[in-house]
């Protein structure tokens, strides 16, 4: 029993998060501002900037990856399979296809590839994707049977051949995926908080600018006049006004900020570079300078490609392999589906440098031409096992010794 309410403690903790909650929103119509004010839900990519501008990092690069098909190892531009992944559908190019999967996998944790309605076997006519937050599921026998997916308040049953899922690992739920941003629900909350609070600041309504102290003794209806009369002359809607005049035993003192209020500064400092590191987002990419860190142009370099070589390659590699075992092996297809990324400018330069070592390792007869293809997953050279080495270097065996 404990072990039972231990974990619909944490279900009950995760239904902000979770794609499966019931009470996401449904209504297409009025969405924007259901998100705002739909109680116990929050929509982090909608409310919090840094979260918004992290996904659309991330999407927009992703967005530049060529994804190319090919079979037996030689790329194919023409085929049923290159057609669906070149046009999935009328309002998705093949481009968009993978922005878009990978918005709702760092936003929600998994992504749903739905063939369409017309659907019944066979390779596809089209992939449409679906929103996550409205995908419900029946469970018989530790097997998805049926998802459910609401849509103008209507419940569409769609079979799971129908269906390629996109799944990040969920310690909670087997068949769902969770969202990046489960741990950070109370660093993304102190934002608001803090953005609530400077907002207040800066307009002026959550604590007074200044006080006027005196040393008379007033009455409360006296203290009311002083203040509108203040407010009226001096105040916010009179900012042209230079001069005050204060009666006799009357001070102004201005209040400055707090070292409370100077500490959300921080705060959301912090929680900025939490929110990029779970992205897995340097922040030169960001577009953020550190006041301690290098200004080079190396620096900037070496960010740039880190996010791609410890980021992005790897989430990428992961959907080639989610696609290749739900997709092509599904439908027993000789075609597979890769990202090329020898057109990535961030890459450029690390190539560049692999190439210079592969050079060098042949020239000192340390790799064979076909052991540098084999390395790259590019096919063989009927040449290509010959062995090299530089013609300044002798034999030490084959010297002979002299007295």
């Amino acid at each position: 029993m404990r072990f039972a309410a231990f974990t619909a403690g944490i279900r009950k903790a995760l239904e902000s998060f979770s794609a499966s909650a019931t009470e996401r929103i449904t209504d297409t119509g009025d969405s924007f501002d259901a998100a705002i004010t739909h109680s116990g839900y929050t929509d982090y990519y909608l409310t919090h900037a840094w979260v918004n501008i992290a996904i659309g990092i991330l999407m927009r690069n992703i967005g530049r990856t060529e994804f190319v098909i090919k079979r037996n190892g030689e790329r194919i531009q023409s085929g049923p399979v290159y057609s669906l992944f070149d046009q999935p559908s009328l309002t998705l190019n093949r481009f968009d296809l993978w922005k878009e999967t990978g918005a709702w996998w760092f936003l929600e944790g998994e992504a749903f590839w739905y063939f369409g309605e017309d659907y019944s076997a066979g390779i596809p006519n089209e992939i449409i994707i679906l929103n996550p937050r409205k995908m419900s599921m029946r469970i018989e026998h530790g097997q998805v049977t049926r998802w459910f997916y609401a849509n103008d308040g209507e419940m569409i049953p769609i079979l799971p051949d129908e269906i390629v899922h996109f799944r990040d690992w969920n310690p909670w739920n087997p068949w769902r995926g969770v969202t990046p941003l489960v741990s950070l629900k109370y660093e993304l909350d102190q934002d608001t908080w803090a953005n609530k609070t400077n907002t207040d600041l800066l307009t002026h309504n959550a604590i007074p600018q200044g006080i006027l102290k005196t040393d008379q003794i007033i009455r409360e209806e006296e203290a009311d006049l002083i203040e509108s009369r203040w407010e009226r002359k001096y105040g916010k809607n009179a900012r042209n006004r230079k001069i005050a005049v204060i009666g006799k035993g009357t001070e102004f003192k201005p209040l400055t900020f707090s070292p409370d209020v100077l500490k959300l500064f921080d705060l959301k400092r912090w929680n900025l570079y939490t929110i990029l590191a779970r992205f897995g987002i340097p922040p030169r990419v960001a577009n953020i300078q550190d006041a301690k860190s290098n200004l080079s142009g190396t620096d900037t370099e070496s960010q740039h490609a880190a996010f791609w070589k410890y980021t992005l390659i790897p989430i990428l590699k992961n959907f080639e392999m989610i696609t290749e075992a739900h997709f092509f092996r599904r439908f027993g297809l000789s075609e597979r589906g890769f990202f090329n990324f020898a057109d990535i400018p961030e890459l450029q330069r690390s190539e560049d440098e692999q190439s210079a070592r592969d050079i060098a390792e042949i020239q000192a007869g340390l790799k064979t031409v076909n052991d540098v293809l084999a390395e790259r997953g590019k096919p063989a050279k009927p040449w290509g096992d010959t062995w090299y080495r530089p013609a300044n270097v002798v034999p030490v065996n084959n010297i002979e010794k002299t007295n």
